[in-house]
């Protein structure tokens, strides 16, 4: 339990550090920072303007006579902006301005945490975009039209979406003219309690950093949903829908908006609370097919990652494929994406319109198309649900690579209410030897007793080169620790007939 406690505190003090791109050693002294607020949306039932503070970093170049682009950063859940221009060093250098800020009730900014609602997060990006578009160094592509782009990661990546959105809303168009977000959401429900099963001990590390930023209802239905691992029933769930309702590209794309903008996409694959299907949801549903076509995905092993020790798993940290298209890391490939998409810049970058994942080992794979091409038949699988080991059906022999989003299809059964079962596919020489691929697994949730009920439902996405001599496996487990606390009435057991497992197999 110490190791647990420990392990979460360390986790909590990473969320807590701002996503920007590596220190400089020294500093960008010939850079200007001014430090300022807007005013923007209200609270609920107030009329007092909410502040959101920023600090803008102008390059020593910049004037009316010589304008520059600008990028917008911000931090992620429980941070606050940076203000140290070093951080910054390397946009500065490479011609742009920087504009960092603190988000809604973070840092110096007033008001509550409405993760990301377009009516507050959303609109408090409008205010500053407005701001910018009055400063005659930053670039104009016509009156009130800044040249702008926007970097940061998790609650960093979701400003982004959540700004672009509610221009292309309100307006009928975005400024942001390119984006690049790393590891955060396209549903922000479903990336928190996916089918409803709580991600419990990513939900608590959450709440330990910024849980008294959210509204008092929200806050205390967030931690019924930590103490019993479920979404709540009656007035606490229904506070928590409405309040998570609006907040992620999937509303957007659910009202029938698009961004026709190019995107550098960064997710982990290996990221345990938004993990790479939310990631490969973004990319193919966000964007237009134009806007796709001038976009790239990168995969890497990294992001929101707690090691899976029940069922066990496995994954090798670091980014290949930033390094395969030129870069050194995200955040060096991130500049030349902005050269080239506001600069007009040679960069020598390519791979647009491509799926660049990092394999569990850390091979880096390129795809064009992630569509499952593979259909395997799965037998009768038998599994308890509460407590008990986990059971490996095995799937295929090694050498074989699969990519993407695996989904079952099955007709399920289950003898008590509230069942759950936890689904992942895993690599080894054996059933006892198989981990998990990349730390993730997804849960099947049965509210009601099942009776042979078809359910299609997606596994974690992957990436993985399955090696001669192992196997590639379906490994069900009755618990997992990121979901750790669900209580159902009473154990039981799930059984899937009639199943499929359907797969991209690289070929």
């Amino acid at each position: 339990m110490r190791r647990r406690v420990l392990a979460l505190a360390a986790v909590v003090a990473l969320l807590l550090s701002p996503v920007v791109p590596a220190a400089a050693s020294s500093t960008a002294a010939s850079s200007t920072v001014s430090n300022g607020c807007v005013a923007s949306v209200p609270e609920p039932g107030t009329s007092t303007p909410v502040k959101i503070c920023y600090s803008l970093f102008k390059p020593a170049t910049a004037s009316a006579q010589h304008t520059v682009p600008l990028i917008f950063h911000s931090h992620g859940w429980g941070g606050s902006r940076t203000t140290d221009p070093a951080a910054f060093k390397a946009w500065l250098d490479a011609g742009f301005g920087v504009l960092s800020f603190d988000q809604r009730s973070f840092g110096q900014s007033t008001g509550v945490a409405h993760v990301m609602n377009p009516d507050y997060e959303g609109r408090d990006v409008v205010r500053l975009v407005d701001l910018v578009a009055g400063l005659d160094w930053v670039t104009k592509q016509r009156p009130g039209d800044p040249l702008i782009g926007a970097i940061g990661g998790s609650y960093g990546g979701g400003y982004q979406f959540a700004g672009a959105f509610t221009e292309l809303r309100d307006r009928g168009a975005t400024r942001f003219d390119a984006l690049a977000p790393e590891i955060t959401w396209w549903d922000l429900k479903q990336s928190l309690a996916p089918q409803e099963a709580a991600r419990t001990l990513w939900l608590s590390i959450l709440f330990a950093g910024g849980g008294t930023h959210l509204p008092p209802a929200v806050s205390a239905a967030f931690v019924a949903l930590i103490a019993t691992g479920t979404w709540p029933s009656g007035k606490a769930g229904r506070e928590l829908d409405a309040f998570f309702a609006h907040n992620g590209p999937a509303w957007h794309v659910q009202q029938g908006r698009k961004l026709d903008i190019p995107v550098l996409f960064g997710q982990g694959i290996s990221d345990n609370l938004f993990n790479l299907n939310q990631g490969l949801a973004n990319f193919d549903r966000a964007l237009t097919s134009r806007a796709r076509a001038r976009s790239i995905f990168v995969g890497y092993n990294g992001g929101h990652t707690l090691p899976s020790v029940v069922p066990p798993g496995y994954a090798t940290a670091g980014d290949p494929c930033s390094i395969a298209l030129g870069s050194p890391n995200f955040s060096s490939l991130s500049i030349r994406f902005m050269q080239l998409q506001l600069l007009h810049k040679p960069t020598g970058l390519s791979g647009f319109g491509a799926y660049h994942l990092s394999t569990a080992a850390g091979r880096c794979l390129t795809q064009r198309s992630l569509t499952p091409n593979k259909r395997y038949p799965l037998g009768k699988i038998v599994v308890p649900t509460g407590v008990g080991l986990p059971v490996s059906l095995p799937i295929a022999k090694g050498p074989i690579t699969v990519a993407g989003t695996p989904t079952v299809t099955a007709n399920v059964y289950t003898v008590v209410p509230q069942s759950a079962a936890y689904f992942a596919l895993s690599v080894g020489k054996n059933p006892l030897t198989a981990k998990v691929v990349q730390n993730n697994t997804m849960p099947l949730r049965e509210k009601h007793t099942a009776r042979g009920v078809r359910r299609t439902f997606e596994l974690p996405a992957i990436a993985v080169d399955v090696p001669a001599g192992q196997n590639l496996y379906l490994t069900v487990a009755p618990v997992a620790d990121m979901y750790a606390g669900q209580r159902g009435p009473l154990p039981g057991v799930m059984m899937l007939k009639n199943g499929s497992l359907s797969v991209h197999q690289v070929r």
